[in-house]
């Protein structure tokens, strides 16, 4: 039996859920999401607890087991809590700021860089070198955080650049040699 798709998934109060031809919708205070899921698996509700269920034990069932458990129990935290994911800046003259609902960023370049988020997504700048984004959907969120830190990825040999908070770069040694460049003496 899948380890994650065995797992119950909690549902807080204040969320209401339905499945039905394939489709999971789950709606809750921060919004309403939907999740498409495989009708050969079985979503019930049993109290305040969901269980995702499969057929038989054939591969193709064990390998959707525990994604389709995984998407409704993210779609279930998500309306109920929503998810954050906090950027940083690091560079000499590096800053972020809100521009209405858009973010701009001062990052190195000739020009601020700004960027819209999607519906469903909001960006907030607590410090001019921290950015959280947010919201309800898990994917979304995440994706639009990895498209903020491609604008400028950490360089590997001074670390400027924007990075997830807490997030670890491995720094490159610089030039090696003490000759200045000018060969051996």
């Amino acid at each position: 039996m899948s380890r994650i798709g065995k797992q119950p998934i909690a549902v807080p109060s204040g969320v209401t859920l339905s499945a039905e031809n394939g489709i999971f919708k789950v709606k809750g205070p921060k919004g309403e999401l939907t999740v498409p899921y495989n009708n050969e698996l079985t979503v019930r509700q049993d109290g305040d607890t969901l269980l995702v269920e499969r057929p038989s034990d054939a591969q193709r069932h064990r390998a959707l087991h525990g994604l389709t458990r995984s998407l409704v129990a993210n779609a279930v935290k998500g309306v109920s809590d929503g998810y954050t994911i906090n950027l940083e800046l690091r560079g000499v003259g590096f800053r972020a700021k809100l521009a209405g609902r858009n973010l701009e960023m001062a990052i190195g370049y000739s020009h601020p860089v700004i960027i819209e988020p999607p519906a469903g997504v909001s960006f907030t700048v607590p410090e001019p070198t921290k950015i959280d984004v947010s919201g309800i959907d898990k994917q979304l969120v995440g994706q639009v955080a990895a498209n903020v830190r491609k604008v400028r990825k950490p360089d590997a040999y001074h670390g400027k650049g924007v990075r997830f908070l807490g997030e670890k770069i491995a720094l490159k040694a610089g030039k090696a040699g003490a000759t200045g460049g000018k060969g051996k003496k």
